[in-house]
């Protein structure tokens, strides 16, 4: 039987996924630019970006619900989801791809897409740190 207390198809998806009472799912990027293609390069940096977006939206692993890294192609020797396991998130979903490869673009860079609950009037604070700040200008509380 179908609930009609509410007819919004969103709000019946949202009472039967298992979100906290109260809370949203919510979206993060952010990104960083790593100096050297190396393993301690990469978990350094993407240390640093995870680290800065979870201070910055007060967000904790239990509230996370997934992660997707992407990596320019010419960063390759580590998976930047290394990092988010140090950082404790061992049950939190992870994926690492390749970003496209266009033309021009800044090099040696990795993005994210965070997916966590928090409360409906929260606003997210996106994270683009050193020369990935290029990426969002327009973006000026990433910074």
């Amino acid at each position: 039987m179908t609930d009609r207390s509410d007819s919004r198809p969103h709000a019946r998806i949202r009472r039967m996924s298992g979100e906290p009472q109260g809370a949203r799912l919510h979206a993060l990027r952010g990104a960083v630019c790593v100096e050297e293609n190396d393993a301690q390069s990469i978990v350094s940096a993407t240390r640093d970006l995870l680290s800065e977006l979870m201070r910055r939206n007060e967000i904790d692993p239990e509230q996370m619900v997934s992660c997707i890294f992407s990596a320019t192609g010419d960063l390759d020797a580590e998976f930047p989801a290394v990092a988010a396991r140090d950082l404790g998130l061992n049950r939190v979903p992870l994926l690492c791809a390749r970003e496209i490869d266009v033309p021009g673009s800044l090099k040696r860079v990795i993005r994210v897409l965070l997916h966590y609950y928090a409360d409906d009037g929260h606003r997210a604070q996106h994270v683009y740190l050193g020369e990935a700040r290029k990426l969002r200008t327009d973006l000026e509380d990433a910074q």
